[in-house]
C-alpha cells in the first residue's frame, strides 16, 4: 500500500475511530487498524469485535490492504508537526511512515486476518438530527448500569413509536428518559446499545454537524455520520417496562432553583457516608432542608427556599443521583414531583415532559 496526505487529514479520523481499539487484547490483530483501498480511497477501520468504526478519506491510495498497530500509528501522527505531509508505504511485513526528516518502521499483520462485520441486511432506518440524538444520549446515558449481572441494563434503550424516538436508561435505582419527535413515522422497535458504543457514538457526534442516519439489521445498529461508519452489536435482552416505573399521579410539586439546589446538595454531601452517599430531604412550607451524616458522627445541614405548599415530607436519596440529573439539565428551575416518604421522586423541567428522571428513595 502507498499513499501520501497531510498530517491533519489523517490524524482527525484516526482519533475518531481509535476508541474501538482496546489497549489489552487477546487477539493481536484487534490492536491494529485496517487500511483498505476502496475504489481508490483510503478507508481506515478499527474493531473490538463488538464495535466497528470506519473512516473514509478522500486520499488517493495504491496497492493492497494492510494493518498497522493502531495506537502507535496514532501517536506517530500526533507527534508530527501540523505542516507535515505524511508518506505511507508498505513492503512485505513492514510499513514505513515518513514525514520531513522523520522515519518510522512499523510491524504489520495480514489484512485478511482482520475481522470485519459481514454485509448487513437493513430492516429499519431512522433519520435524526445530530443535536436531537446527542441530547437524547446526554440526558439518559448517565443512568446506565456498569457491569450489572442484568446485562440488559448495561446499555441504552432506543425505542421508536410512531414519529417518536426515545432513549431510556436505568441501573435499577434511577431512571432517565428522553424523547424527540421525528420528521416521519417508522416501525415500532426497541434496541439496546452497549455502554461503550454509546460513549463512542457521543464522541463522534460531538465532532460532526451532519444529520444521522440510523439503520437496524438483525442484532446490529449502523449509523452514518459524515465520513464515519459506526456499527455495533446490540444487547440481546428484554429491557424492563420503564413506563411502570415513571410515577403518574404525584400530588405535590416543589419548584426548585437548579443552581441553588446543586450548591446546597454539594455542600451537604461533603459529610455524607462515602459509600452510600445518603442525604435526607425535608420538604415543608416553601423550605427544603438538606441533611447528611456519616459513621464518624459528623453532620451537615443546609436550607434553601423553594416553592412548595404540600405537607411535610422527609425522604432519603443518594445525593450523587440527584446531582447527576441537575448537572445535565440547563433550565433555571426544575420541578420535583412528590408523593410521600416511600415513593420515587420524579424530576422534570417546567417547559417540557420530553425528559423525565426518576430517583428511588433510600432508607437512612
Amino acid at each position: 500500500m502507498k499513499f501520501s496526505t497531510s498530517r491533519e487529514e489523517l490524524l482527525k479520523p484516526i482519533q475518531l475511530i481509535i476508541g474501538a481499539v482496546e489497549r489489552r487484547q487477546t487477539m493481536p490483530i484487534l490492536s491494529n487498524l485496517l487500511l483498505r483501498n476502496v475504489d481508490g480511497n483510503l478507508v481506515i477501520t478499527a474493531t473490538d469485535l463488538e464495535l466497528e468504526l470506519s473512516a473514509t478519506l478522500a486520499v488517493a491510495v495504491e496497492g493492497d490492504d494492510i494493518t498497522v498497530p493502531g495506537r502507535k500509528f496514532l501517536d506517530i501522527c500526533k507527534s508530527l508537526s501540523e505542516s507535515n505531509e505524511i508518506k505511507f508505504s508498505s513492503v512485505g511485513e513492514k510499513a514505513e511512515v515518513r514525514a520531513g526528516k522523520s522515519r518510522f518502521s512499523l510491524a504489520t499483520l495480514p489484512a485478511n486476518d482482520f475481522p470485519l462485520v459481514d454485509a448487513l441486511e437493513i430492516e429499519d432506518s431512522v433519520l435524526v438530527a445530530k443535536e436531537d440524538l446527542l441530547r437524547l444520549m446526554e440526558q439518559t446515558s448517565f443512568a446506565m448500569a456498569q457491569q450489572d449481572v442484568r446485562y440488559y441494563l448495561n446499555g441504552l434503550l432506543f425505542e421508536t413509536q410512531a414519529a417518536t424516538l426515545r432513549s431510556v436508561a436505568t441501573d435499577g435505582h434511577r431512571l432517565a428518559l428522553s424523547s424527540v419527535e421525528l420528521a416521519s413515522e417508522g416501525n415500532e422497535r426497541q434496541v439496546i446499545v452497549p455502554r461503550k458504543a454509546v460513549g463512542e457514538l457521543m464522541r463522534i457526534l460531538n465532532a460532526h454537524n451532519d444529520s444521522i442516519n440510523i439503520a437496524l439489521s438483525g442484532n446490529h445498529l449502523l449509523a452514518k455520520i459524515g465520513d464515519i461508519r459506526f456499527v455495533t452489536k446490540l444487547i440481546d435482552g428484554k429491557f424492563p417496562d420503564y413506563q411502570r416505573v415513571v410515577p403518574q399521579n404525584h400530588q405535590y410539586i416543589a419548584v426548585v432553583d437548579r443552581e441553588v439546589a446543586k450548591a446546597s446538595l454539594m455542600r451537604a454531601s461533603i459529610l455524607s457516608n462515602e459509600k452510600y452517599r445518603g442525604i435526607r430531604l425535608s420538604f415543608s412550607n416553601n423550605t427544603l432542608i438538606i441533611q447528611a451524616h456519616n459513621p464518624e458522627q459528623e453532620e451537615a445541614q443546609d436550607e434553601i427556599e423553594i416553592e412548595y405548599n404540600g405537607p411535610e415530607i422527609e425522604i432519603g436519596f443518594n445525593v450523587s443521583y440527584l446531582l447527576d440529573v441537575l448537572n445535565i439539565l440547563n433550565t433555571n428551575d426544575v420541578h420535583f414531583y412528590l408523593q410521600d416518604s416511600n415513593n420515587s421522586l420524579l424530576i422534570q423541567t417546567p417547559t417540557t415532559d420530553q425528559a423525565q428522571f426518576v430517583v428511588m428513595p433510600m432508607r437512612l
